[in-house]
């Protein structure tokens, strides 16, 4: 009797697996929060297992049944599979840690079923021995039954984390674990472990208790089974194997393993017996893999949230930069020091003040007498409110940076992040000085330029011009800096806002009003824009760090709605309690 071949229903789990594959892929853990480093591994073990059993096992139904033997170091493994075959086909270890690669024997009319994209096809197959653990010796024998297949994997508790990985991942491979333990060895930790993850999982399993005195059989074996059954699996076949010697070949007594031998043949001589393993370790693991994606979905909804509480941290520290950037550039703050000294300079501030009237045309008159002469003054104000925005921006740009970093450093994740950066993300970025006197002057001279050409058609004005197109252009810069009216403080605050009336009182006397307003309204905007290019740069070297962890808003829930549509195919065919392996001698 063969086993059924693929279905319908086999066709939309395939698609619904894959799909869930590509979810599990697409949802990145990069960020330390606590829990992480368990769901890094649950993902990626899910992914391998989807790969290397579940999606190629659904893909051929009807391949041999693969039994993967493991277990404890020093537990006779080797020599268990090269008895129960009959001949020497792996090595047994002398030396601990034994590194080699994993040996799969088969029957010759098998063969095709082990190729390079069926089970594990991670590992290149090979037909000769190596030690490389990245391949898969594949071993044709007629000691092992058609429709059957052993594996011997490295130990579970190897020294060597290689061989500790890769026997995690050919147990999480098989359609049937044979455990392999000892008297000596039954109640470790380590391969109790990997037993609860069989039970939890409803993967078939049994186990063989090897190398055990006669006197002490009875003793361990009741004391094993009473383990396996308070574990979940007092279902499991246990078989016992006495210590004994072996030949030259390595092989124990035939009748040593007569009872597991016997078993597996019988297995692999009933169809439906080996389609109810496959079937229950199969829907077992995929109904595992639903429940664990639900968690690593949650864990990068953890990882989502957190990202974007410092994404906002670090636009709160930025986005309060450019607004103090640009206050100050409008209330006056930058008409003291040495910018008020080197206007006041420029204008003779004292007797131009007292002057002002609507006298247009004597005012002119003054203006120019006033400026003609003075392109050093001029060019003494330019380089002044040069060198106050420079200082402005850097300041600023300096306490966000230290702003943004405080706040990512109170999270665990954020001072990794900081840690990890390629420059020092809590101080201003290196080239932010030149830019900014790039910015600076590149400002200047388009105010310059405004100033020119909105003065080109008017004739009454060219002699001014011909002398005060640099004293106009930092008028009106004057008039960009206190363009609010905004309160100023101390001694200053009268001289320099009197100073902001008088450069707006002769850019009226040269332009007019409604002229005035569009050439100042056009240079804040333009003054705004610059800043805010240059204050982006610096934020953008905290997104940059962000947005390099390739995390996606979407993938957490893509990935629940995969795990989602796995469930509805599965429930979709009834949902049972499913078969158990079928039972040895008893203990």
């Amino acid at each position: 009797m063969t086993s059924p071949g693929p279905t319908d229903h086999d066709g939309r789990m395939l698609t619904a697996l894959v799909q869930l594959r590509s979810a599990l892929q697409a949802v990145a853990l990069p960020l330390e929060l606590p829990g992480v480093d368990e769901q890094r591994s649950a993902r990626q073990e899910m992914v391998d297992q989807l790969e290397d059993y579940v999606i190629p096992r659904l893909m051929t139904i009807d391949a041999p049944l693969l039994t993967v033997v493991g277990g404890s170091t020093g537990a006779g493994k080797s020599t268990l599979v090269n008895s129960l075959v009959g001949t020497r086909v792996t090595t047994p270890g002398v030396l601990r840690p034994t590194t080699r690669s994993p040996v799969l024997v088969h029957h010759p009319e098998d063969a095709q079923w082990f190729g390079q994209d069926r089970l594990l096809p991670d590992l290149e197959r090979v037909r000769h021995s190596t030690d490389d653990p990245d391949a898969l010796q594949l071993v044709a024998s007629d000691g092992v039954p058609q429709g059957l297949a052993i594996l011997d994997a490295p130990d579970v508790d190897s020294v060597e984390e290689r061989n500790r990985l890769l026997a995690a991942q050919l147990l999480a491979a098989a359609d049937l674990w044979l455990f392999v333990t000892s008297a000596a060895r039954y109640a470790d930790q380590v391969p109790w472990g990997f037993l609860k993850q069989a039970a939890e999982r409803s993967t078939a399993v049994a186990i063989v208790l090897d190398r055990t005195p006669d006197d002490a059989m009875q003793t361990v074996a009741t004391h094993l089974a009473r383990m396996l059954a308070s574990r979940g699996l007092k279902d499991s076949p246990l078989f016992t194997v006495a210590e004994g010697p072996v030949d030259a070949d390595g092989l124990l007594p035939s009748g040593h393993v007569a009872d597991v031998r016997g078993w597996l043949q019988s297995l692999a001589a009933d169809a439906d017996a080996r389609a109810a393993v496959v079937k229950q370790t199969l829907e077992g693991a995929i109904r595992t893999l639903t429940h664990r994606a639900h968690r690593v979905a949650g864990a990068a909804d953890e990882q989502v949230e957190l990202t974007r509480r410092l994404r906002e941290d670090a636009d709160r520290a930025y986005d309060g930069a450019v607004e103090e950037i640009r206050r100050a550039c409008a209330d006056g703050t930058l008409l003291r020091g040495e910018v008020l000294a080197r206007w006041q300079e420029f204008v003779g501030t004292g007797e131009l003040l007292k002057s002002l009237e609507n006298r247009v045309g004597w005012l002119r008159d003054r203006v120019v007498n006033a400026v003609k002469g003075k392109p050093q003054q001029a060019e003494r104000v330019t380089v002044a409110v040069e060198s106050g925005l420079e200082t402005l921006v850097l300041e600023h740009a300096e306490a966000a940076a230290e702003r943004a970093e405080a706040a990512w450093q109170q999270h665990a994740a954020g001072q990794g992040l900081l840690a990890a950066a390629d420059e020092d993300l809590g101080r201003a970025s290196r080239d932010l000085r030149r830019a900014t006197e790039r910015a600076v002057r590149e400002w200047q001279q388009e105010v310059l330029e405004m100033v020119r050409t909105e003065g080109a058609d008017k004739r009454t004005t060219a002699r001014f011009l011909a002398y005060g197109v640099n004293g106009l252009s930092v008028a009106l810069m004057v008039v960009v800096f206190a363009h609010t009216g905004g309160v100023l403080i101390g001694a200053e605050a009268g001289i320099a806002g009197g100073s902001a009336v008088l450069g707006q009182k002769l850019l009226e006397a040269v332009f007019g009003d409604q002229a005035v307003r569009s050439l100042a309204e056009r240079a804040r905007r333009s003054l705004d824009v610059r800043i805010t290019e240059l204050i982006e740069a610096e934020r953008a070297r905290y997104v940059r760090v962000l947005d390099g962890l390739a995390l996606s808003s979407t993938a957490p829930e893509q990935l629940r709605q995969a795990s989602r549509r796995v469930d509805d195919v599965r429930f979709s065919a009834g949902r049972g309690d499913g078969a158990t392996v079928p039972g040895g001698p008893p203990a």
